[in-house]
């Protein structure tokens, strides 16, 4: 699992696994203004005339937005080494970097090119462990060429005696070593604004499981423009971008007639997609004893669309940005507001954004993880699958002795996954606005009372509600709070073809309910709101029967202004 440190506004990843470089800024979502860049429209060299001992030349970035050169050596071509009819082609690069470093995670996509000027493929893959100047190319002639069927590459490619042996006898690398195997070169992984420690608990969400890890990051257009999309220069991809910026950096393979392709292998393996493309700046590569070094680069405003994301590479286009959802949180605490937004343009990520960006805007409003309540109400538009639009709206309170932000966050973002996965259905915005307290109390529900006249009687302990068929049980939920007891009206009407029942009443604080269900249309999903109880409510539930004869209602009360937490049942005889 991946750590990172905040220095500057870079991106600082401390280790890493295959996923998500992910960074910080806010920014808009127009196409880019300054020039685009050259084209290269590289001729692909083919895999068959490759020879053990070709020199080979190519183009990467250790710093900043210009390619620098290196050389390097065939060793072979590792036959079905990437995938079923797709080759790796191994190579020894010498360059000062690599000889310091190794291959790093992030030099993903560097072009590599024959004596001829042809393209031979682009870095994709490296030894596992430690630094190590041999590479895994995948062969350009592939990177347009996707496999028709779903295929998910290896985490590690298996190096045989023969393969090992060569590998020993050409560089530095032990046949030992060699022997561990070579895997897809890592993406370093992170969330912008929010601590490891709240990435660890916010995994117990399947839509949160992507692997990711805290950073620090800058996006915004000075740190590099359009123009630097070049064969060996910088390339992003994002899921999101903004408050929270989700992306896997890399390296530009070739550029033509204003389409790009990079990487060499997936960035997520989404297949047809809708990332948005960034440039880069490298600030510096990080070296690493015990695992490949990492580039640690900005990235700049989105220049782009990434539409392909296959095991050979990803490929899209210059120019147009693709359409965003936008996800936006307003904070307000102790005399400060903050509204954060992200533009989120992968639908099977807006879960996941609309989680990070409540919670990394609560901490810069919040400044600490603390105890509190707050009110929140949000909203989500959209488009239904009809072409109509619609907009759901909700407003709950919530309460923690730990850890507010971590409440607040879920249901919101349950709705949101469950909404991306109906087919046709698109979200145009994401809206929440919070109100935050210090004051963290809330109510338990201690009881409940009958009216039998002017008195009160407390049911339970073998007192249960007398209620007459046709009639209105007259009651109230008791509520212990800080201050005492508190008394909410709880009556229910008693149908009158209950007469000569029996069952049981029960009374469950609504922090102790969650509200769903299965959602497969925007009419359920209305339904499913309009049936959301608060927290600080109380939700009544009258059971009752008789032989094959059953009676259910159900009844919300409240609010209270506090949330409410606790439950209490108690026998009802009806006359």
């Amino acid at each position: 699992m991946t750590t990172t440190r905040r220095r500057g506004t870079a991106l600082v990843t401390l280790t890493a696994t295959t996923g998500l470089l992910l960074g910080t800024a806010s920014l808009g979502a127009g196409p880019a203004t300054s020039a685009e860049p050259a084209g290269d429209c590289a001729t692909p060299f083919p895999v068959s005339e490759l020879a053990e001992g070709d020199a080979v030349t190519g183009l990467t970035v250790t710093k900043g937005t210009t390619p620098e050169s290196f050389a390097g050596e065939v060793i072979g071509v590792y036959e079905d080494g990437i995938g079923p009819d797709l080759d790796m082609i191994m190579v020894e690069v010498d360059m000062p970097a690599v000889a310091k470093a190794g291959i790093w995670q992030g030099m993903s996509g560097s072009p590599v090119y024959a004596a001829d000027g042809r393209l031979i493929g682009a870095i994709a893959y490296g030894l596992s462990y430690g630094p190590s100047p041999v590479a895994g190319i995948t062969p350009f002639e592939d990177m347009d060429d996707y496999l028709d069927e779903p295929f998910e590459p290896p985490a590690r490619v298996k190096v045989g005696k023969g393969l090992a042996a060569r590998i020993a006898a050409a560089t530095d690398v032990t046949r030992a070593q060699a022997s561990q195997g070579l895997r897809q070169l890592p993406m370093p992984v992170g969330v912008s604004g929010i601590s490891q420690q709240r990435i660890d608990g916010a995994e117990k969400r399947p839509y949160l499981r992507r692997g990711a890890t805290a950073s620090a990051g800058g996006t915004s257009a000075a740190a590099a423009g359009p123009e630097t999309l070049v064969a060996g220069g910088n390339m992003a991809a994002s899921l999101s971008y903004g408050d929270v910026t989700q992306a896997g950096v890399g390296t530009v393979t070739s550029v033509c007639n204003g389409r790009i392709v990079g990487f060499g292998h997936p960035m997520s393996f989404e297949g047809e997609t809708t990332l948005s493309l960034h440039p880069a700046s490298v600030l510096y590569i990080q070296e690493d004893p015990v695992s490949p070094a990492f580039k640690v680069a900005n990235l700049g405003a989105p220049t782009g669309t990434i539409s392909e994301d296959h095991l050979t590479g990803i490929t899209g286009f210059l120019g147009a940005v693709p359409r965003a959802t936008t996800i936006s949180n307003t904070a307000t605490y102790d005399g400060r507001t903050r509204t954060g937004t992200t533009k989120n343009t992968v639908d099977t990520a807006a879960a996941s954004t609309t989680f990070y960006q409540i919670v990394a805007n609560h901490d810069r409003v919040l400044d600490a993880m603390m105890p509190g309540s707050e009110t929140m109400a949000w909203s989500i538009t959209g488009t239904d699958t009809d072409g109509s639009p619609f907009e759901l709206r909700f407003e709950d309170r919530y309460a923690s002795d730990y850890d507010l932000t971590y409440e607040v966050g879920y249901e919101l973002s349950d709705l949101v996954y469950a909404l991306t996965r109906i087919t046709g259905v698109t979200l145009d915005s994401v809206t929440s606005e919070s109100v935050i307290s210090d004051d963290s109390t809330s109510y338990r529900v201690r009881g409940v009372q009958q009216k039998r006249g002017s008195r009160w009687v407390p049911l339970g302990k073998g007192e249960v509600a007398r209620a007459k068929a046709g009639k209105t049980l007259v009651l109230r939920a008791v509520l212990a709070g800080p201050e005492g007891l508190s008394y909410v009206p709880a009556s229910m009407k008693v149908p009158a073809s209950a007469k000569g029942m029996k069952g049981r009443l029960s009374l469950t604080g609504g922090g102790w309910m969650y509200s769903g269900g299965n959602i497969n249309s925007v009419t359920k999903a209305k339904k499913v709101v309009d049936a959301m109880i608060r927290n600080d409510e109380v939700e009544l539930s009258l059971s009752l029967s008789k032989k094959r004869k059953n009676v259910e209602r159900t009844k919300v009360v409240g609010p209270a202004d506090r949330v409410v937490f606790g439950s209490k049942r108690v026998r009802v005889v009806v006359k």
